[in-house]
């Protein structure tokens, strides 16, 4: 295994390393809550075709490494992209989301790619390639995709549900199939993540946003197991890559992904309390999380509470600064520029 570059701070702490001050990065930090984003966005037509502009994908990559100079700068893309290369319908509509035509069946199933064409994320590869270039030293390039239960609730339901209802019935109603999905998507996923680590990639992250909706009993097939063969599998191919691990609201299913032991970090959400939960984790598995998107946009006391609640939690550990979810787009940038000063000059 290649040696992790002692110049990223990122990279040190995903090898177990406790770095201070924290090394800091956030979800959906390109986005938005930037005006230049959102002026690359009506240039490009659509959320999807800028997905697939490398030149503006990438410019839109690196607009917050230059304004805030995060440690990490993410890809910009969509989980979305591995069903639409796969051959199913998606749109997005302004201020609604996606839309897909739904997969409910085998019969559905069989009409799409049973590998995932890879030619079609052509643009997304290219993308990554051109922030590679572009990064200053320090700074980790992290790719990414959905976990396959995640991404099957889209597909199914035809868009973003409240509770991802569809996907659980029909898991009850027609497991051959749901399972068929998500090992589908598991085998499309380590072939794109792999790809990824090819075109620049040095970590990933897998984001199972919609873990809380899985009850026990089908956590494990729909969720735990397709992540670990997804992990398993590009570690596999690209033994260098790292790989940080997102369950939404996980509660006891989270106590089952630390307890697999596959995950390199764990992102944990807003709902647990530093204090509480760090001492109880192994030593040297690192963490990334877990401020509330919201105590970001209120500003204030709420911000900087939440902030030195972590900050107390993780010193001493391998632990990256970051939001419980993702940014939204009412978010301050005075807020982001005063909890990053708060994090950098920690003493």
């Amino acid at each position: 295994m290649s040696a992790v570059p002692s110049t990223k701070p990122i990279l040190r702490v995903l090898s177990g390393e406790p770095v201070w001050p924290l090394p800091v990065w956030l979800m959906r930090q390109a986005g938005r809550y930037l005006p230049e984003y959102r002026e690359l966005r009506a240039e490009a037509g659509s959320f999807l075709a800028l997905c697939y502009d490398p030149r503006r994908a990438a410019e839109v990559t690196l607009q917050p490494i230059r304004r805030f100079g995060f440690d990490a700068a993410i890809l910009f893309s969509d989980i979305l992209v591995v069903p639409h290369a796969l051959g199913q319908d998606v749109r997005f509509l302004e201020g609604e989301g996606p839309r897909l035509d739904p997969v409910t069946s085998l019969a559905d199933l069989a009409r799409l790619a049973e590998t995932l064409p890879l030619e079609r994320l052509a643009p997304v590869f290219e993308t990554l390639d051109r922030v590679k270039g572009a990064l200053p030293a320090g700074t980790t390039l992290l790719g990414f995709c959905g976990a396959p239960w995640t991404v099957a609730s889209y597909m199914i339901a035809g868009k973003g549900t409240p509770d991802q209802a569809p996907a659980r019935l029909l898991a009850y109603r027609d497991p051959g199939f749901m399972l068929s999905l998500v090992d589908r998507l598991a085998a499309a996923s380590v072939a794109y993540l792999t790809a990824q680590v090819d075109a620049g990639a040095e970590a990933v992250q897998i984001f199972e946003s919609f873990g809380a909706a899985l009850p026990p009993a089908l956590f494990g097939p729909l969720s735990l197991d397709p992540i670990r063969q997804i992990v398993q599998g590009l570690k596999a191919a690209r033994p260098q890559a790292r790989v940080i691990v997102f369950v939404r609201g996980g509660g006891a299913n989270l106590a089952r992904v630390v307890e697999a032991g596959f995950a390199d970090a764990i992102a944990l959400d807003w709902t647990f309390e530093p204090d509480l939960l760090l001492p109880e984790l192994p030593e040297r598995l690192a963490t990334q999380g877990n401020l509330d998107p919201l105590a970001l946009v209120a500003g204030g006391d709420p911000l900087r509470h939440g902030v030195d609640a972590i900050l107390r939690a993780a010193r001493g550990r391998a632990h990256i600064f970051n939001l419980g979810h993702g940014i939204v787009p009412e978010t301050p940038i005075a807020h982001v520029e005063e909890m990053l000063a708060q994090v950098r000059t920690a003493e």
